[in-house]
């Protein structure tokens, strides 16, 4: 069965696509802040990063800083996430597909 994505999980997911593997909570947060222009509450954040983790569609781990100090935890997109979010964009190109005039009208 194919996961249901909601807006917030793919803007977390399409900025882990864009990262790359490894990227921390604030990166992740920053760059769906930059992306989509809103506020975004870390908290939220790690919430969603725990439930995506759960669905089986991205991995995290703990990281030892080379020179000491607190653990990090990192995330990597898993080939689930990948396929999920390919769903998600083909839906919305699906869905969107002769639209633009009257999307450009809306704004």
């Amino acid at each position: 069965m194919s996961a249901y994505l909601g807006e917030f999980e793919q803007l977390l997911l399409l900025a882990l696509l864009r990262l790359g593997p490894g990227a921390g909570t604030p990166a992740i947060r920053d760059a769906v802040e930059t992306g989509s222009g809103r506020k975004v509450w870390l908290g939220a954040v790690f919430t969603t990063l725990e439930r995506l983790e759960g669905k089986g569609l991205i991995r995290s781990s703990l990281v030892e800083p080379a020179g000491g100090g607190r653990r990090r935890k990192t995330y990597v997109l898993e080939p689930e996430g990948e396929a999920a979010l390919g769903r998600a964009y083909e839906t919305w190109s699906r869905m969107t597909r002769g639209l633009k005039p009257k999307l450009d009208s809306l704004s």
